[in-house]
């Protein structure tokens, strides 16, 4: 049972780091404006943009001055679900396995 918790918190783990990455390409690109038409600007866009906008909708101040902090949410609320989440799971698999706890 702790290979299948561990396995799953390493997924867990590489799933947050790729949206992490994701998030952090499609901030940059909005700050030149790329071709709206081009299929990995659309799939950034896709796949970033509801989140963005869910952000927006519950923080008032997500846009200040004409800048998006939403991204900047988006990337804490990651790092924290990877602390949080992918440790506790660790820690539960190192648990299960006998092995010294964390």
């Amino acid at each position: 049972m702790d290979l299948i918790v561990r396995a799953i918190a390493t997924v867990l783990g590489i799933v947050l780091n790729a949206y992490f990455w994701i998030v952090i390409i499609s901030a940059l690109l909005s700050w030149v404006n790329p071709d709206p038409y081009n299929p990995i600007v659309r799939f950034l866009r896709g796949v970033t943009e509801p989140v963005f906008y869910k952000v927006r909708s519950w923080i008032p101040f997500a846009v200040v001055g004409g800048f998006d902090l939403s991204p900047i949410v988006v990337l804490l609320a990651i790092k924290a679900c990877e602390i949080v989440v992918v440790g506790n799971l660790m820690r539960l698999a190192f648990s299960l396995a006998g092995g010294p706890t964390m």
